[in-house]
């Protein structure tokens, strides 16, 4: 009879502690699901938010509405840098705390090329030099190469998502024809890695206005706004 009851006393005891284990199993697994997701952004002064008077730019608008309308937690570590071309992210994303964010990202936003396209042809985009724009291209190409390179050694199933470029001079056929020259060269190039999606942000400017730019190239916070959408309506957070 002892027996059986000492035997009774230590079912309850291993149940109780199963249980304990069992219920703190099931607080961690909340916790970790409320836990924000990191998306890491690379670029220029478009990524940084250059433009826009809130300072905001497309970045912060794409962290609060994802975490309205997707109702998902995400935070986001922006290294846009004003001015920065393609060769400046490859050296970005070799840097040792950049690394380490992506290697920790849920998601990547790469927009870069706009200043590429500009100092190939000598500061401005006033008068196109094709030779010079070309050989910008194949630079520009070989750095993206690098960039994405690198940072599937670091993370190799982050999505990418990369963002193409827009035309600021939409009323110059010259300028349209470059700008879908250097986006489908991108596209054809990004379509050859997995888990990376092309972007096209070219669609959403097909005017210049005041009502969507700041300045010749930078959007305003309504033109931003149009990038933020764009992004949310391509890809299911």
């Amino acid at each position: 009879m002892e027996k059986t009851i000492i035997y009774a006393a230590a079912l309850i005891v291993i149940a109780l502690i199963g249980a304990g284990f069992y219920s703190g199993y099931q607080d961690n697994t909340q916790k970790s699901s409320h836990l924000p997701k990191t998306m890491v952004t690379l670029g220029d002064s478009l990524t940084y938010g250059v433009g826009d008077k809130s300072g905001e730019g497309y970045v912060e608008n794409l962290e609060q509405l994802i975490q309205k309308e997707k109702e998902a937690n995400v935070k986001v570590k922006n290294y846009g840098i004003p001015g920065q071309e393609s060769d400046g992210v490859v050296k970005q994303v070799k840097l040792t705390n950049i690394q380490k964010d992506i290697r920790n990202a849920d998601y990547i936003i790469l927009f870069i090329g706009t200043n590429d396209l500009i100092q190939s042809n000598g500061g401005d985009l006033k008068g196109i030099n094709e030779e010079k724009i070309k050989e910008g291209a194949l630079e520009y190409e070989k750095n993206v190469q690098e960039i994405l390179k690198t940072i599937r050694q670091e993370n190799k199933d982050v999505p990418i998502l990369f963002l193409g470029l827009y035309n600021a001079y939409p009323d110059s056929a010259e300028h349209v024809n470059i700008i879908d020259e250097w986006n489908e060269n991108s596209q054809r190039l990004v379509d050859g890695y997995k888990r990376i999606k092309f972007i096209s942000t070219n669609n959403l400017f097909k005017e210049k206005s005041k009502e969507y730019f700041s300045d010749s190239l930078h959007p305003n916070e309504k033109g931003y706004d149009l990038i933020t959408n764009k992004i949310i309506d391509e890809y299911d957070f």
